[in-house]
This record gives C-alpha cells, structure tokens and sequence, in this order.
C-alpha cells in the first residue's frame, strides 16, 4: 500500500478510489462502495448508466481532499463513522447478490440467443 502525506493529498488534480483507500488503509472497493451509498463522506459518487445496453452502467467518484484528510483524523461525525462501519459488511453483501443476478440473468439471456 502506497503512503501518502496529507500535503500530496492536497496537491493531487484527481484522488482515485484507489489513492484514498491506500491514504485511508482500506480496499478501493470499500471507498467506492462506501461512496456509492452515501456512506463514506468523503465527496460524490455519480451514477452514469449507459442507456443503449441495459446491464452496462459506471460511476464517477469525485473525491474532495480535505474531506479525505477530516475524515482520516476523525474529524467527520462520530454517527457518520458508526454507519459506515456497521453498514458496509451490508453494502458489499448485497453486492454481491446483485452481481449473481446479473449473471444469471446474463447467462439466461446467452442460452435464449443459441
């Protein structure tokens, strides 16, 4: 995991999921998932679903640096911090359930077409 100072926090043009997972010391997908459901106060998740194919959709994170460095100190709300920590074993559970569906609906979808 890379290490990062609050300085090259701040200096940073765009703060990746995977730049603020290494500075927080959790998985990139825990900051994107954690952003997602409006979990991990750390900027903005946004949805961009593609509308010519129904199962493809993608995000875009917008990762604020002095929110990263408040939130990395403790300086976010306690209550905040709690629902994080007790919802993301939740957030990921149910994406997991989300991805065999997509799945299973895509192999459906391959059977019908032969």
């Amino acid at each position: 995991m890379a290490k990062y100072t609050d300085d090259e926090i701040r200096n940073m043009k765009k703060i990746t999921c995977k730049i603020a997972g290494d500075y927080l010391g959790i998985p990139p997908m825990a900051v994107s998932m954690g952003m997602r459901n409006d979990l991990l106060p750390i900027g903005f998740a946004i949805h961009n679903e593609d509308r010519d194919r129904a199962y493809s959709e993608s995000w875009t994170y917008e990762i604020i640096a002095e929110r990263l460095i408040a939130y990395k100190y403790g300086r976010i709300s306690e209550v905040q911090v709690q629902n994080i920590e007790k919802n993301l074993s939740t957030i990921i559970q149910q994406f997991e359930e989300m991805r065999k569906d997509l799945v299973f609906l895509l192999s459906e979808n391959g059977d019908q077409q032969n």
